[in-house]
């Protein structure tokens, strides 16, 4: 392992410091080995995202070396992979030009660094730096499927357009169907994905007839990368937070709790006499963010800012964190709690809403095995 951490023998999450970051790897392996199974089912090339993970070590679990596609949402990211021996890297936000320097040292290292744009001044950036450099970028142009965030409408005039001040900068096309995450249900899920793919579909086949050849033509998310939707000319699917799930999707239907790989270890320090359903932890807004998801799902999925689990993972009904503020975070159950259960330094574990937002506080994660410490996992966080 290239871990800058000692590995500690296995142990008791008693010894842990809290809150922590606690990685369940044989959940984990579950998950990434389903996955991947239901794409190479498919017949499309997997390029998992690793923006949730950060961590080498589940890199070499997701996209096994060598030879393995990666994505990552940072530059600090994408550095940090080609470190680790990852060629292969898609850098999947819009690449503005201040970052056309950092970009262009991965590319002269010898990364395959995948960019992408999607806008016309975003285009001319990189190809007047590729011009100027000598350098050559592979850039794909972002196509919106109706996710609204970022992209070109796949019939603009605007798609022409950039690939032509691309030049021979130009690599393909990409979306993301990040609306599928609006979809509490399998029918609209599989609807957002056969927009998805028609979405790049179709400007793939424009681009092609226009006289601009390429090789990606690439989507995902974790919620369509499983749904059923038609993958003609599609050559790869991304997805990210299905390593570890968490509790918005199982709440959408996408994944189960027993699937969730990422729990918040927290010590309880408070417990109010006034107040015999409550007692604190503290973990608070930094060690489990202020992600509240599932609020906008129903009630009995609304978690709040996460629910419990005992010391070996199992789901306690009727408990969550109501409130945070910096370093506590408030649990409250539905009925009174009893004297011997929650008393001052008991442990707990907390599923988080969002993986993402929440393993983003960690510097590490403390790797768990048939319920014990096996190893430290750094992540690499920051921009």
């Amino acid at each position: 392992m290239s871990s800058t951490f000692p590995q500690r023998p296995a142990s008791t999450l008693a010894a842990l410091p809290t809150p922590c970051l606690l990685l369940d790897r044989d959940i984990l392996t579950a998950n990434l080995t389903r996955m991947a199974g239901q794409v190479a089912a498919r017949g499309v090339r997997f390029r998992p995202h690793l923006k949730t993970a950060k961590c080498a070590e589940i890199a070499r679990l997701a996209a096994p070396l060598p030879g393995g596609a990666i994505t990552v949402s940072t530059l600090r990211e994408a550095e940090y992979f080609a470190h680790h021996g990852w060629s292969d890297i898609f850098y999947a936000v819009g690449l503005g030009p201040g970052k056309l320097a950092r970009a262009a040292a991965l590319l002269r290292d010898g990364a395959q660094l995948v960019t992408m744009v999607d806008h016309p001044a975003a285009a001319m950036a990189v190809s007047d730096y590729a011009t100027r450099e000598k350098v050559r970028f592979h850039t794909v142009i972002e196509i919106d499927c109706g996710d609204r965030r970022g992209g070109v409408l796949p019939d603009s005039e605007e798609l022409l357009a950039i690939a032509k001040l691309l030049g021979p900068n130009f690599a393909g096309v990409a979306t993301h169907g990040g609306h599928s995450y609006d979809q509490p249900g399998e029918r609209g899920r599989n609807a957002v994905a056969k927009v998805e793919a028609k979405a790049v579909r179709t400007a793939s086949l424009r681009l092609q007839r226009a006289g601009f050849p390429h090789a990606i033509v690439s989507l995902g998310s974790s919620p369509t990368a499983v749904a059923d939707a038609d993958l003609t000319g599609v050559t790869e699917i991304r997805a990210g937070v299905y390593m570890f799930w968490d509790l918005y999707q199982a709440g959408i239907g996408v994944s189960r709790i027993e699937d969730i790989a990422l729990t918040v270890l927290a010590e309880v320090i408070g417990r109010p006499a006034s107040r015999p359903n409550e007692f604190l932890i503290d973990a608070g807004a930094f060690a489990l963010s202020k992600d509240v998801s599932t609020s906008s799902l129903p009630e009995k999925k609304n978690a709040g800012y996460g629910w419990l689990c005992d010391l070996d993972g199992l789901y306690m009904p009727g408990l969550k964190v109501d409130r945070v503020w910096q370093e506590h975070g408030r649990v409250v159950s539905s009925k009174p709690l009893p004297d011997d259960r929650f008393q001052i330094g008991s442990r707990v574990r907390v599923l988080p809403n969002h993986a993402c937002p929440t393993a983003a506080a960690h510097d590490r994660y403390f790797v768990l095995s048939n319920g014990d410490v096996v190893a430290e996992w750094p992540r690499v966080n920051g921009w």
